[in-house]
């Protein structure tokens, strides 16, 4: 199982560097987790890897906005392909895809419910959903293939919900906005780089990677501040950062 960073800015695009967007493979089958801004333009490029279904964590346009572009491609093809998979929380997805009138994107999708604390195979994938803390209802999930397993939290604050998701994962690809501190205002929302830090050694996870840094955060403050508790290996998701699970 392979992990494709194609972005991780958060909140918006910073540095150069589109805002969530991440490819896992198994198998030659890609699933790509939250198309936020930027995301597609990264994947128009030639080599960049391709996919066959997407997941979406949350409402957030910051991990979904690029879903427009990514169907109006489709629906325009030459000759036409096939409807997308595409897999979210009931309603999270209604105002991108309200950006378009319906016939303009009729036919270019397929929209699977994912439930808040669920199971499913997408591909060659099984994976687990857990419901997170976040203003916006948002779905973690642990991806399996065979013995390899990878989680993702989405966007979410610290909590215990996390390190049962994670448990003995062999890489947690977590939120982690700021480096020390969260903002008052996105408390118990967001998470901090020493918080996912904490959570990764509590969950036993084999490798971290810090992602959703905001443009602000300096990346060597955010590792500094995981390895105050954290002793694995410890990277930043930045765009073409790819990962043998």
């Amino acid at each position: 199982m392979r992990l494709t960073v194609i972005g991780g800015s958060g909140g918006y695009p910073g540095h150069g560097r589109p805002c969530s967007g991440y490819i896992v493979e198994a198998e030659g089958f890609g699933l790509l987790i939250d198309p936020g801004y930027g995301v597609a333009t990264a994947l128009s490029v030639e080599g960049a890897p391709t996919f066959e279904a997407v997941l979406v964590s949350h409402a957030h346009p910051d991990h979904c906005a690029d879903l427009n572009p990514i169907l109006r491609e489709r629906a325009w093809a030459v000759p036409p392909v096939a409807p997308l998979p595409i897999y979210s929380l009931a309603n999270a997805l209604d105002a991108v895809l309200a950006l378009d009138r319906p016939e303009v994107l009729d036919g270019s999708y397929e929209l699977h419910e994912l439930e808040r604390n669920g199971d499913l195979s997408i591909g060659p994938f099984e994976v687990k959903t857990a419901l997170l803390p976040h203003p916006r209802p948002n779905v973690g999930v642990r991806i399996t293939f065979g013995a390899q397993s990878m989680v993702y939290t989405g966007d979410c604050g610290p909590s215990d919900e996390l390190i049962t998701l994670a448990a003995q994962a062999d890489l947690l690809l977590a939120e982690a906005s700021y480096a020390l501190e969260v903002h008052p205002d996105t408390a118990g929302a967001l998470s901090s780089a020493a918080d996912v830090g904490r959570e990764a050694a509590a969950a036993d996870v084999r490798q971290l990677v810090l992602t959703h840094l905001m443009p602000r955060t300096s990346e060597s403050d955010a590792l500094a501040a995981a390895a105050q508790s954290y002793e694995g290996p410890i990277d930043v998701a930045r765009p073409g950062l790819v990962i043998e699970v």
